[in-house]
């Protein structure tokens, strides 16, 4: 298995950026179809972005479509989630999971990661 640990989280206005980095540990890691999931307060975590092992496919939530990019860098074994022109909604703890499976555009349900970051809270204010 593939631990992993989120930062890059804080407090910015709307229109403002971050990147948020994921940092793994594990000899397979670039086996691994990575994702970045969100909380928002009281809601069920939902998908944002995944990302193929090679980093040539990718797939983005419709509400983050154009805003956000995800990359991944196997050398390094970090993956990185930037954030541009940031609403209030974007409000929520993000996750970042890696899944032991291929990558496909349907691989988007929390239940086939298997590993999990602690999460990073983003809070956008307007």
């Amino acid at each position: 298995q593939v631990q992993l640990e989120e930062s890059g989280g804080g407090s910015v206005q709307a229109g403002d950026s971050l990147r948020l980095s994921c940092a793994a540990s594990g000899r397979t890691f670039s086996t691994y179809t990575l994702g970045w999931f969100r909380q928002p307060p009281g809601k069920d975590r939902e998908f944002v972005s995944t990302i193929s092992w090679s980093g040539g496919g990718t797939s983005y939530a419709d509400s983050v479509r154009g805003r956000f990019s995800i990359s991944r860098d196997n050398a390094k074994k970090m993956f990185y989630l930037q954030m541009n022109s940031l609403k209030p909604e974007d409000t929520a703890d993000y996750y970042c999971a890696a899944a032991f499976k291929p990558y496909a555009e349907t691989l988007r349900d929390p239940t086939d990661f298997g590993s999990w970051g602690q999460g990073t809270q983003v809070t956008v204010s307007s």
